[in-house]
């Protein structure tokens, strides 16, 4: 099958286009700025032209663009997206409904969400990793003298700290909305597998708007409520779980940081920056005795890529309680999740003293990415 990828700076361009080769089909590049997803008269023509000189049988793209949905719908081409991100606005665009679409979500309950409303051109597929990739770089489990551990406790991730806070923007905020908004944001840290923001935000809806005016997108049918839930609460909930679990974590344990606030600092953490996706990432996950994952609050109850990253490198996960794991994966077998901040510390202090249980567990969370949900497998699902 001849593949029209269309290419900007995302995670998996390297994986996807190795998968497509290695299952015999051949891919075409498209440099895409993503600088108007929605609409660009100069890509839609180059677009246009591609199609036209390529034949492809399909185009392809990690995320959806509007702007290449409307192209091949006047061409007459299968669009196949992957989303990856959440929140992903773009995928309440009116031309999410156009027939040439093919759009796969991470995330069961947003799935369903489409699914219930009769929209049938949103389908669930799970994120992936590259084992054979992963395992070229390191092998599967360290070696105690070639290979030893680095790091007890790591996280690899945004804090929610940086410029993209926007909840901080919002200074003219009413006293009584302020309390409001503290009150509904403590109440659902303490609550997991479930997400009651954006349904709970129309009694300060109008404040939220006069704080930090955002408008619906002309052809999308997002309400206000959905882009202060998902782009602005869940987004400072998330930082402040993560400061607050971080907090936790360094009172009893060695704790390495990955992100790029590198001004973020605590007693007992090394915050290392940033690291490379391909080659640095993987031997983190590889020289960690656990690997926090602390999902984004706006991901309903989808396993983030940064999860089977994790798996996939021969790394020890232990996440936050995300429902769709329980159709995957077996918790205590090939990961683990906790349930409080508390539950969390009691598996910390259990995994770091149960060696080759936790080794053991790495490992069969490795073997069933290999053997079921690799980028292969997942180009196989979409293209059958």
């Amino acid at each position: 099958m001849n593949i029209l990828f269309i290419e900007w700076a995302s995670f998996g361009n390297q994986d996807i286009k190795e998968a497509f080769a290695a299952e015999g089909h051949n891919v075409v590049c498209f440099p895409f700025s993503n600088r108007d997803p929605r609409s660009d008269a100069e890509v839609e023509k180059a677009l246009a032209s591609s199609l036209h000189q390529e034949s492809p049988d399909v185009v392809f793209s990690f995320n959806y663009f509007p702007v290449v949905s409307n192209v091949c719908r006047k061409e007459s081409i299968r669009y196949i997206s992957w989303i990856y991100d959440s929140p992903y606005v773009m995928l309440y665009s009116y031309t999410a409904i156009n027939p040439c679409n093919v759009i796969f979500v991470f995330d069961k309950e947003l799935y369903m969400e489409f699914h219930n409303a009769g929209i049938r051109t949103v389908h669930y597929l799970p994120m992936a990793a590259n084992t054979d990739r992963l395992d070229r770089i390191v092998p599967v489990l360290p070696d105690s003298a070639d290979f030893p551990y680095l790091y007890d406790v790591s996280f690899v991730g945004s804090l929610y700290t940086e410029d993209h806070n926007f909840f901080d923007r919002m200074t003219s905020l009413s006293d009584y909305s302020r309390g409001y908004l503290d009150a509904l944001m403590a109440a659902q840290m303490k609550v997991q597998g479930y997400n009651f923001i954006q349904e709970s935000l129309s009694p300060v809806i109008d404040d939220l708007y006069h704080a930090l005016p955002m408008d619906p997108n002309p052809d999308g049918v997002e309400s206000r409520e959905y882009l202060y839930a998902q782009y602005v609460i869940n987004r400072k909930i998330t930082g402040l779980e993560r400061d607050e679990l971080l907090r936790a974590v360094t009172q009893q344990f060695r704790f390495d940081l990955f992100t790029p606030n590198r001004n973020y600092a605590l007693p007992n953490l090394t915050n290392h920056g940033t690291v490379d996706y391909y080659q640095q990432m993987p031997l983190v996950f590889k020289q960690s005795r656990v690997n926090l994952n602390i999902s984004l609050r706006s991901i309903k109850s989808g396993i983030p890529l940064r999860a089977f990253d994790i798996m996939g490198s021969g790394g020890f996960l232990l996440s936050n309680f995300q429902a769709d794991y329980l159709d995957e994966f077996v918790p205590g077998e090939d990961f683990d999740y906790y349930e409080s901040k508390e539950d969390l510390m009691h598996k910390l202090n259990y995994y770091l003293s149960h060696e080759e249980e936790r080794m053991a567990i790495a490992r069969n969370g490795h073997d069933k990415i290999a053997d079921g949900h690799t980028f292969r497998h997942r180009v196989r699902e979409m293209l059958g």
